[in-house]
């Protein structure tokens, strides 16, 4: 049995990942007929009245994925140097909620960001420029550089395309979820690497963090 909070991703017409939408928001764009297609398992059936002609009540299911009428008014920002928005939660997700000095796994409440390049050295919070640090070894690291502070840098930083950022954005992903947003990660992204293995693994939901 899904959770009602299960999220169902939403593209447009062209396929594009846009977001994560709610069933209610789902139902919604069914309701007013702007979804062009469906794919993926049926997450919901969400029974409405009773039709006054047929005496049948309505039922609509509500699939893992939508896609939407149209095409996203923004969609030439998910090409070329497009930079999705930097936040601590996409940035742990990202990272595996991993320190990449010491290499251990923390729950997100004993993580920090720390910039490469500290900022008292100019240096820019930007995603190639950031990564997840356990905030024991982001105060040992203070504004220096790894190699002032003798640290050694587990995994190069890296922005993610809009497709992984939408995935990064996710919860409780299902499977047939990630393998369309895996057909939209560059071929040789680390996370298409990370989440081809899950998939193969057979992990039927997937989130960003396990």
């Amino acid at each position: 049995m899904l959770h009602l909070d299960q999220q169902v991703l939403r593209t447009d017409v062209t396929g594009m990942p846009i977001e994560w939408i709610g069933y209610q928001d789902a139902v919604r764009l069914i309701v007013l007929g702007q979804v062009s297609y469906a794919l993926g398992r049926v997450l919901y059936h969400l029974h409405g009245g009773v039709n006054a002609l047929t005496g049948q009540r309505t039922v609509i299911p509500v699939n893992a994925i939508v896609a939407t009428q149209g095409s996203h008014p923004d969609a030439h920002r998910f090409y070329g140097r497009y930079t999705p928005p930097l936040s601590n939660r996409a940035l742990f997700r990202r990272d595996e909620n991993i320190c990449l000095y010491c290499g251990n796994q923390f729950h997100h409440s004993e993580l920090s960001r720390d910039h490469v390049k500290p900022l008292a050295q100019d240096g820019v919070d930007t995603w190639s420029n950031v990564v997840t640090a356990c905030k024991r070894c982001n105060n040992h690291k203070g504004s220096r550089t790894p190699e002032e502070a003798g640290m050694q840098l587990l995994a190069i930083p890296f922005a993610p395309t809009h497709a992984e950022y939408v995935y990064l954005q996710g919860r409780r992903i299902l499977a047939d979820q990630m393998e369309f947003l895996l057909a939209h990660f560059p071929r040789h992204s680390v996370l298409r690497r990370r989440l081809a293995r899950s998939l193969a693994e057979g992990r039927n939901n997937l989130d960003p963090i396990q």
